[in-house]
């Protein structure tokens, strides 16, 4: 009993973080059809945010909203350079433009921190003991922000102006256009808001892990295999998508081989692809039905 408590807990953990990476990736995806798969990159770069200005300040919280501050800023100066000026270019140009900021961010990183990783301290040291499983304070901390995160994405979706016209654009650029909204600034808003999830997933998850220049690399495979498991474009399937994925590998490296951890996910993909092509959610766009 205590091992399955224990795995749940790091499956739930490591579900939320890919679930924030993933929201991000489909909210783009759903209203640009853009595949940003520089957010693992975008998360790195939170992390390093998050221990540098922790590490200066003494406020890993101060460092954190740091982080997901300027990783928003990264995303609009992003689109607004990069995919904005290739709107009109074929699918393939938009997947090397993504592949080629992650190179350009991860060369950034390492001529700015170095090659060396880069630790931060846990917000809340400590642990607490439930049905056996000793969870630690800063797992905790993952689980409840990530919660409050996806309630609060969802609340402005479905129940404010802004989050409806985001809705509005991924449905339809041209209906949006005749109802008097603008399909670029929708656009800017949603790269802005992907960016920003990606930024506070690295940073939530660098006291656990470490800041490197390719640490993000994981959190992008696992973050595309979500919204692919879900459904491209479906924001509340890669919420559940993200934390079905963190317990399958949870549960996979626990109970049968953790040199098989990073399979289980991809073999996961396979099983559902070949019974629900079109994923478990199918395309929903930036829906939370």
């Amino acid at each position: 009993m205590e091992l399955f408590t224990q795995t749940l807990a790091n499956g739930v953990m490591l579900g939320s973080i890919y679930a924030l990476v993933a929201a991000g990736l489909a909210l783009v995806f759903g209203v640009m059809d853009i595949p940003q798969f520089a957010f693992g990159a975008h998360a790195m770069i939170g992390g390093y945010l998050t221990w540098w200005v922790g590490g200066e300040t003494g406020s890993y919280w101060l460092g954190l909203l740091v982080a997901v501050a300027a990783l928003a800023a990264l995303g609009v100066i992003t689109h607004a350079a990069v995919f904005d000026q290739l709107r009109k270019a074929p699918s393939e140009t938009l997947f090397i433009a993504a592949f080629g900021l992650v190179m350009v961010l991860q060369g950034a990183a390492q001529v700015i921190w170095g090659p060396d990783p880069r630790s931060v301290e846990e917000a809340v040291p400590g642990s607490i003991t439930i049905a056996g499983a000793t969870i630690t304070y800063q797992r905790l901390i993952i689980i409840g922000v990530a919660v409050a995160l996806f309630v609060g994405l969802h609340l402005f979706l479905t129940r404010t102006l802004t989050g409806l016209s985001v809705r509005a654009a991924a449905q339809s650029r041209t209906g949006a256009q005749a109802v008097g909204l603008r399909p670029r600034a929708v656009g800017l808003l949603a790269m802005a808001i992907g960016s920003a999830l990606a930024g506070l997933a690295g940073a939530l998850l660098v006291p656990i892990s470490q800041a490197y220049p390719t640490v993000g690399d994981p959190l992008a495979i696992k973050a595309f295999v979500v919204i692919v498991l879900a459904g491209m474009g479906s924001v509340n399937g890669a919420v559940v998508g993200g934390i079905v994925l963190g317990a399958v590998e949870a549960f996979g490296a626990a109970y049968l081989s953790l040199e098989w951890r990073d399979a289980y996910p991809v073999l996961l993909l396979i099983l559902v692809l070949v019974v629900r092509p079109q994923g478990l959610f199918g395309k929903e766009a930036v829906a939370w039905r």
